[in-house]
């Protein structure tokens, strides 16, 4: 790869692909408007004002985020209708105040003292989406918890302020299946759970919809019976993680950290990057063999990311530090001073960590802060 085509990267940097981005946007878009859903994608993937308005090129207008904070963000440019996919923090009331009197927000709730709190203090209405534990065991209330269902429907039923919308789950239950077969069962169970719940509840509340979506089920499954909306957030940049699921090719990959050659040892062949855990988190993924690895080396080969063969991976990480496990050709190729290219195995994570981009092209995209 031509190292002078990033003669301006100095430090640990983020590669990205506009170009595979809105493959993936397109083609998220049309899978929703084929089935009739709505797409709301998770913009806790991007966190960027300039990579939010890339959606709006492809007809998205709503969107989800994971904190009140990440709501004002992308409310102050100019989106609507925000979803906060996470439980609500009533001590954040001053805030979802203010975003409830200049957008559509939407807030999770899966207890009756929330409830409760917002109905008693808000002074515009929000949305309520009940969160469902549909198989990730994180939060949400277990489908055959019908008490706890029934208070809770009741009680937004009642309600002025809050405004009952449906259920809301994430099968997160999907990052740990592998190859397709073991997605779609991810998928047909989770959905299952939601329709049983509609089933039960529709005749008393005929207006509930469901809202779903992990990037392993949307990436994979071409239908999705019973939901609403889809919430999808990693297809955007995809990743190791999707890569070893099922949900991507490397090609795919539209996200790689660019990391400086820092010193070499050829005893061990391995290579010293600038790029630790502050870079690239500590999410990591393991070999067959049960070794570990916090990402893999890629060369740019006419537009596409591949693999560096056999295998050039991160082996350990310390704060600064990546130490890569190279095979002879790669610690040879790579020079004190060049650029090593390795494909993240989480990025969400990563890209939190590093709060800018740089494309292709050499523009650099700022993120929230």
């Amino acid at each position: 790869m031509d190292q002078s085509q990033f003669s301006d990267i100095l430090t640990p940097t983020l590669l990205l692909d506009e170009g595979r981005c809105r493959k993936h946007i397109q083609r998220m878009a049309d899978k929703a408007q084929r089935l009739g859903l709505t797409l709301r994608p998770h913009f806790k993937t991007p966190q960027s004002a300039a990579i939010g308005a890339w959606f709006r090129d492809y007809g998205i207008e709503k969107i989800t985020v994971s904190s009140l904070t990440m709501a004002t963000y992308f409310a102050n440019q100019g989106w609507n209708d925000i979803t906060v996919a996470f439980p609500v923090n009533i001590r954040e009331l001053s805030t979802i105040q203010d975003l409830a009197a200049r957008i559509q927000l939407g807030l999770v709730v899966e207890n009756l003292d929330s409830i409760q709190y917002l109905e008693s203090h808000l002074t515009h209405p929000v949305s309520a989406w009940i969160k469902i534990n549909i198989g990730n065991n994180r939060t949400g209330i277990l489908p055959s918890d019908e008490t706890q269902l029934e208070a809770l429907l009741q009680a937004l039923h009642k309600a002025t302020q809050l405004k009952l919308e449906g259920f809301l789950g994430h099968a997160g239950q999907s990052y740990q299946a592998r190859g397709q077969e073991a997605i779609a069962q991810v998928h047909r169970e989770s959905l299952y759970k939601m329709y049983q719940l509609i089933q039960r509840y529709q005749s008393h509340f005929p207006n509930l919809k469901v809202s779903v979506g992990d990037t392993p089920t949307c990436s994979v499954m071409d239908t999705f019976p019973g939901a609403n909306e889809l919430r999808p957030g990693n297809f955007l940049f995809y990743d190791l993680m999707q890569w070893q699921i099922g949900s991507c090719q490397i090609d795919d990959i539209a996200l790689v950290m660019a990391c400086p050659v820092v010193a070499k040892n050829k005893i061990s062949c391995e290579i010293t990057l600038y790029g630790g855990a502050i870079h690239f988190s500590k999410d990591h993924l393991l070999f067959p063999d049960g070794k570990p690895y916090y990402g893999l080396a890629v060369r740019r080969i006419e537009d596409q990311w591949k693999l560096v063969e056999p295998y050039a991976y991160i082996k350990t990480l310390s704060q600064e530090h990546g130490i890569v496990k190279a095979n002879p050709a790669y610690w040879e190729e790579l020079k004190i001073g060049d650029l090593a290219y390795i494909i993240p195995v989480h990025a969400c994570l990563t890209a939190n960590l590093l709060k800018s981009y740089r494309t292709m092209g050499g523009e650099y995209l700022s993120m929230m802060h």
